[in-house]
């Protein structure tokens, strides 16, 4: 079990650390707005996109340069189903991620057009929340089950 985490390339730890950092941080801006600390909440949602930018440019690197690693573990299966909801939602991460953190800029920037941007932003944050934190936490349970199960 050990031997193959030791084993793995060392940038597949660091990957699921960001993925793990990334669902802490958007927790954390969760609760934030939820107590309507506006600007704590912009700046942990931005480190968020961050580290999340970060993992992606790792996760790209990773699998250019080694590939992919076959999983034979005992619940192959319920590994599968996670993986694939974990790849199809992640692709629409960026975008949903880059167009709420947009419009949430726009919403604090003081124009006219501020409270039209604010209920863009509240309306699609409501989608891009659930969606980049189940990405964050099936990344973390896709490393456990590839590399310590």
């Amino acid at each position: 079990m050990l031997l193959a985490a030791v084993a793995a390339h060392p940038i597949v730890h660091l990957n699921a650390s960001l993925n793990a950092a990334a669902a802490v941080l958007l927790m954390v801006g969760w609760v934030l707005i939820r107590q309507r600390k506006e600007q704590a909440h912009k700046w942990v949602m931005i480190s968020a996109t961050v580290v999340s930018s970060v993992f992606l440019a790792c996760y790209l690197y990773y699998h250019y340069n080694v590939g992919s690693v076959a999983y034979d573990g005992p619940v192959r299966p319920v590994y599968f189903a996670i993986l694939i909801s974990h790849v199809v939602l992640a692709v629409a991460v960026p975008p949903l991620a880059l167009t709420t953190i947009y419009l949430g800029l726009r919403a604090l920037a003081g124009s006219e057009a501020s409270p039209r941007y604010r209920a863009k932003h509240r309306r699609l944050a409501r989608w891009t929340f659930p969606v980049w934190m189940y990405v964050s936490v099936t990344g973390v349970i896709v490393y456990v089950m590839l590399y310590h199960l």
